[in-house]
């Protein structure tokens, strides 16, 4: 089981939702901040999808899900990609499977 946990910028109000823990068939869910289009976007890593497609299996050499970007990085969990302010947990949390 996983969590999904939203996010919200102190600053502009830019939302976005993360994932915490495992999906049912035990992949895992990335977080990353693409510079681009300035956004978070969330990539499944691992699992049995990266059994299948070992492009899926890393972060290395994945691209930005809304742009196509190949700048993306890991998302520290901190940082507004639009304004560079500080986010927040808005304190929902709800299961994901």
């Amino acid at each position: 089981m996983a969590w999904r946990i939203k996010y919200k910028c102190q600053s502009c109000g830019y939302e976005a939702e993360t994932f915490e823990g495992k999906g049912l068939f035990g992949q895992h869910i990335t977080a990353v901040s693409c510079p681009d289009c300035k956004t978070i976007q969330n990539l499944v890593v691992g699992g049995v999808i990266g059994d299948v497609a070992p492009s899926f299996s890393g972060e290395t050499g994945r691209l930005c899900l809304r742009c196509g970007s190949n700048r993306i990085m890991r998302w520290n969990m901190h940082t507004c990609p639009r304004c560079h302010g500080e986010m927040t947990e808005t304190g929902e949390r709800s299961f994901w499977s």
